[in-house]
């Protein structure tokens, strides 16, 4: 928002405002920008601060800017301002007071005014507690600059970046958000499009790695990979048994693979990946096992054979079980086992009305709750917490999970279940005649609606 209204037009600007945008200086953004488009006046409290202050219309950015000012103004010497560098830089406040004395009398002896030199002072202790140097500002802000142009103009190769360096899946779906914000599609893993992490595709849409889904194992994808950049996509699910690397490609590979969507493509349910055929004795993912170590033992047979491939016997592709597919509940289940997210949809999409017509809040705002009782992000969270409670009547609604029905210390039953909306999820706990009063509805996959009030259960 800053820089928007900053319309910076130098990099010099974007280092003064990497440095600004900390707590203490950030009460100065306004008037820098101000000052920048000329709609406040450039004010130096001494005419000689402006050698320094000029490039910052007349705000102290940076700590290099104190370091100048106090040779300049107070006669300190460098190593004099290099202490005063570090005293800042610490927050060492004893010795920033015991050096005031020392630059008092300089510049006064230099002919400033005490007033003026006690309203510098003052705002140097200040900016003191969250100085920064121009040095660091401006490798921060090289490498921003350098981000924001990659994420302006390359969006779909900048997130799927930013993807592969996450370590959770809980930031790997705060990014898949920011991905949906920008309008930019992160289609599931896919067997002929996927490498082994989130790449971009031709058409600036970015796909799901293969070696993101659960229990495939490297060496099965690294194979996966290699065969198709040497041989040319697969053409089918018989294709892909006939070329893959039966040491690597195992039951479970093809089984997490089939419940991520890999083979979508192919035009078979994933269903039938799991049904059996008419008394038959094995599942669809059994029969393209066993036709996969058939077909290549027949070809390693031939070509063993003093008459080359003449000998070998044809192995007939073999047929997929016919049945229905699974609805979209059980769908998004089996695929948020393997690869962590719901990709193809979600649960909630069938209670989307609702949740837009009778839920007020959404879980990511209620969690304001939790960083209200432990203090955690100060004012503006204190301020989210009361503008919640405002309300009143709270209304969350979402998906139930991870249910647990345990025992206290003394022996009491009692109960907890996690609720997941789009965004995020929130963990609730029940107690007492609360427990008894609610744990039929505490099942796993059920759907809830919640309302209550918010109250202070105590004051420390």
């Amino acid at each position: 928002m800053y820089l928007r209204d900053l319309k910076p037009d130098k990099f010099e600007d974007l280092i003064a405002m990497n440095a600004l945008y900390r707590p203490g200086p950030i009460e100065y953004i306004p008037n820098f920008i101000k000052r920048k488009h000329g709609q406040e006046d450039i004010v130096f409290d001494l005419p000689d601060m402006e050698e320094y202050l000029g490039e910052t219309y007349g705000i102290t950015v940076y700590q290099e800017q104190v370091m100048l000012l106090s040779q300049k103004l107070a006669g300190f010497s460098k190593g004099d301002a290099d202490v005063l560098r570090k005293a800042m830089g610490k927050k060492q406040i004893e010795v920033l007071n015991k050096m005031e004395a020392q630059f008092m009398e300089g510049a006064m002896a230099k002919g400033h005014p005490k007033d003026k030199l006690n309203k510098i002072w003052t705002d140097w202790k200040a900016f003191a507690q969250y100085a920064f140097n121009k040095s660091h500002s401006t490798c921060y802000a090289f490498v921003a600059y350098q981000t924001a142009y990659l994420k302006a103009h390359y969006p779909a190769e900048y997130m799927a970046a930013v993807l592969n360096n996450q370590n959770s899946m809980e930031k790997i779906t705060f990014f898949m958000e920011e991905c949906r914000r920008m309008g930019i599609e992160v289609l599931g893993p896919d067997i002929n499009e996927s490498y082994m992490s989130f790449t971009a595709n031709a058409k600036g849409v970015i796909r799901f790695g293969l070696a993101g889904v659960k229990g495939v194992g490297e060496k099965a994808v690294e194979s996966i990979i290699e065969e198709r950049i040497e041989n040319g996509p697969y053409k089918s699910v018989y294709d892909f048994a006939q070329r893959s690397n039966t040491r690597n490609v195992n039951r479970k590979s093809y089984e997490n693979l089939v419940y991520g969507g890999a083979f979508d493509e192919f035009g078979l349910k994933r269903s039938q990946f799991f049904a059996k055929t008419e008394n038959g004795l094995l599942t669809g993912v059994e029969r393209l096992i066993k036709y996969a170590n058939d077909y290549q033992n027949t070809q390693n047979s031939s070509q063993a054979s003093l008459f080359g491939g003449a000998v070998a016997s044809y192995i007939p592709e073999p047929t997929m079980p016919e049945c229905e597919e699974w609805g979209l509940i059980e769908k998004l289940k089996y695929e948020k086992d393997v690869i962590g997210i719901y990709l193809t949809g979600h649960p909630l999409d069938n209670y989307r009305l609702e949740l837009d017509k009778y839920c007020n809040t959404t879980i990511t705002e209620l969690k304001i709750v939790q960083k209200a009782r432990s203090a955690e992000g100060g004012e503006e969270t204190m301020a989210k917490f009361a503008d919640l409670r405002k309300k009143g009547e709270i209304n969350i609604g979402g998906l139930v999970s991870n249910v647990q029905h345990r025992f206290t210390k003394m022996g009491k039953p009692f109960g907890a279940f996690v609720l997941e909306d789009y965004n995020d999820s929130y963990e609730f706990a029940f107690f007492g005649d609360d427990y008894v009063k609610f744990r039929n509805m505490m099942v796993e996959g059920y759907f809830l609606h919640v309302k209550g009030n918010i109250e202070e259960k105590f004051r420390q």
